[in-house]
């Protein structure tokens, strides 16, 4: 899967010399986490109120609905506005509605309880509209302060520092909630995002690329969607990364598992969200020097593949240790896919498109996380938690055999032709 590279040709380090995109992954390093942490803390929270499946679905929901319905809009804002200043209000924005879930916990309000869980949701809904705006904007701004001879250098550390926060954030989440308390846990979520604007505060502030056409504002919404569409490498990187994320995720039904099958409580289950991303910091690692560029496109679908098969043999353990072990296998998995699109959009994407085509990879990717948290939880409604995770781990392996099948372009690819 990996080439090997000859001695002083491959710099794994280049692009950490560049200081912008140190101080950008630090930001999204520090955002990662807290956002992180907030989502374990969400789950236990909601599932101890309502001991039910569904309502950890809904939280996805609550956040792919804005998120969805801004994401058009906010790859057009992303190349027309300054990336940095946007970047810089939606961290604000995620700061309040943190903020509001720290005011919501107090139990002098008992708020939660009173009201169900709908004030809780009304958050996660107003910060998916910040999750909307911020995607392309962050994706865009990174491709200004990398050159384009270092995009697969650039995508695998920024797949590696999110990774390491994804590993680190659960399991401080789950520790911090089961041993201080939930309004302690809430507090530090902020302080993170506090530090996260502190770094990107001390970016440069970089001018937007020119852009040859003046569109219309209905022109540009659906310019990225036609470039897209029109480029089977890239639709097909994008489909197949959406469908296997949205049949192969079981990291909504966490809190459940947990609870219900290997009794490891809020602490084990901020271990088994961590577990995803300790998988993929090892394989970040092997990555960094290693990339999986040459036969890229048969690369992506043995790992997809591998993701679904790890995520079923993960659905029917009942041993808390294998169970880490498969969930850190998919993440394994999971990253060798999300460093070749990742490297496959920047590659392909022209300067004044990023926002656009960044806006669209997140309604067939990002939004796919939210909207597959809501198909777990209602497929564990109708089948049963066990059997709802197995349809979609076997899902996942059907669409990477379908994939190959119908995306020749996409199954011969090799970046280092790209390049």
């Amino acid at each position: 899967m990996f080439e090997r590279r000859g001695k002083g040709e491959h710099d794994a380090y280049a692009v950490l010399r560049i200081k912008d995109f140190r101080m950008f992954i630090l930001a999204r390093f520090l955002l990662t986490f807290g956002v992180q942490m907030q989502s374990v803390i969400v789950g236990w929270q909601v599932y101890k109120i309502t001991h039910d499946p569904f309502s950890l679905g809904l939280i996805g929901l609550a956040e792919a609905i804005p998120f969805l319905s801004i994401a058009l809009f906010a790859g057009h804002v992303a190349d027309s506005m300054n990336r940095r200043r946007i970047i810089l209000v939606t961290v604000i924005a995620y700061l309040i509605g943190t903020i509001a879930l720290l005011l919501l916990s107090f139990r002098v309000y008992d708020t939660t309880i009173s009201s169900g869980v709908f004030a809780i949701y009304a958050v996660i809904f107003a910060t998916g509209f910040a999750r909307g705006f911020f995607t392309p904007a962050q994706s865009a701004f990174m491709a200004q302060i990398v050159p384009r001879e270092l995009y697969p250098n650039s995508s695998t550390w920024n797949s590696t520092i999110w990774h390491i926060a994804a590993v680190t954030g659960p399991a401080f989440g789950g520790l911090i909630y089961g041993f201080v308390g939930i309004e302690v846990a809430y507090a530090t979520v902020i302080g993170f995002v506090i530090m996260s604007f502190l770094f990107f505060l001390q970016m440069r502030n970089l001018p937007l690329p020119l852009r040859d056409v003046k569109e219309g504002l209905l022109e540009s919404l659906t310019t990225g969607i036609r470039f897209v569409f029109r480029n089977q490498i890239l639709l097909g990187a994008l489909a197949l990364d959406m469908f296997a994320v949205l049949f192969g995720g079981a990291v909504a039904m966490l809190p459940v598992f947990a609870a219900e099958v290997l009794n490891a409580g809020p602490q084990g289950l901020g271990f088994l969200r961590a577990a995803p991303a300790v998988g993929a910091v090892l394989m970040a690692l092997v990555l960094a020097y290693r990339p999986p560029l040459r036969h890229a496109g048969v690369n992506m679908l043995i790992a997809v593949a591998g993701f679904g098969l790890s995520i079923i043999l993960f659905a029917i353990s009942r041993n808390f240790y294998f169970s880490l072990a498969m969930l850190a296998l998919s993440g394994m998995f999971d990253n060798v896919s999300v460093i070749i699109r990742s490297t496959i959009i920047q590659l392909y994407t022209p300067d004044n498109m990023r926002g656009r085509v960044a806006s669209v990879n997140s309604i067939f990717v990002g939004s796919s996380n939210e909207i597959g948290s809501f198909e777990s939880g209602l497929a564990a409604k109708l089948l049963g938690l066990v059997p709802s995770v197995i349809f979609g781990g076997t899902m996942t392996l059907l669409i990477a055999a379908f994939t190959g099948r119908f995306s020749p372009k996409l199954r011969k690819l090799n970046l280092h032709e790209v390049r």
